[in-house]
């Protein structure tokens, strides 16, 4: 925000060096301006690709209103950045400094979570009765309650969330209000009011959505899922 009003911008787009730009829309910086805005080329002008984040000003609403649909069908903001550019306004370039992870596939988000999990400490808010062991890096949320389980970290825990009878993690991630009931979960992140309930196998590896239901099962190694929001799914012999 410092940059964006320091250089009197029209936009900063966010921008990270990286080690394969084929495989990212790329920024074409002169001097310390942005010029051109490439999705995935195959001879890349630069290492700088686009993370994601932006500062606009109100000249992005009419460049988003001459853009046209892409390929895909979607309006794409770096066709409208494009747009501002082509205008002749001014649009520099922010380098993100220390790390950064691009989430774009669902273990990208999973690799993501590790990287966080791993530098957490601590920190119990929450409530755990006397049978439940805790191993590890855990953070337990104002609200939550542990009962009769075993949580080995790093694993996060978030509030008003209830986990009875199981066994979590390590590197999971739980959103507000999750249940997890008879269930192992491992390695995985579950967003907000999910519920695991009684699940005879491992669930590993796996991305959760929002108010998500997941409930009984066959026998087996494990189970590996990516599930949008508002799902339901009942697993049967």
């Amino acid at each position: 925000m410092e940059l964006f009003h320091k250089r009197k911008a029209n936009a900063v787009v966010l921008l990270k060096e990286v080690e394969d730009p084929t495989r990212f829309g790329i920024a074409e910086i002169h001097g310390d301006r942005i010029v051109r805005l490439v999705e995935k080329p195959k001879d890349p002008p630069s290492n700088l690709a686009i993370v994601g984040g932006y500062i606009f000003d109100r000249n992005i609403f009419e460049s988003i209103r001459r853009i046209k649909p892409s390929w895909r069908g979607e309006y794409e903001i770096t066709d409208a950045i494009q747009d501002l550019v082509d205008r002749g306004f001014l649009v520099v370039p922010y380098i993100v400094p220390g790390w950064w992870k691009d989430t774009g596939k669902p273990e990208d988000i999973l690799d993501a979570n590790r990287v966080i999990l791993d530098g957490m400490r601590t920190a119990i808010e929450g409530s755990v009765d006397a049978s439940s062991e805790l191993h590890g890096t855990v953070i337990i949320s104002p609200g939550a309650e542990v009962v009769n389980s075993r949580i080995q970290g790093p694993v996060i825990i978030g509030s008003e969330a209830r986990i009875y009878d199981a066994e979590i993690g390590p590197y999971t991630s739980l959103g507000d209000r999750v249940h997890v009931t008879r269930s192992a979960v491992r390695n995985c992140v579950l967003m907000e009011d999910a519920r695991i309930e009684n699940l005879p196998v491992v669930l590993r590896d796996s991305l959760i959505g929002r108010r998500v239901i997941v409930r009984g099962g066959p026998g087996g190694a494990g189970l590996c899922l990516l599930l949008g929001d508002y799902c339901e799914v009942e697993l049967r012999e």
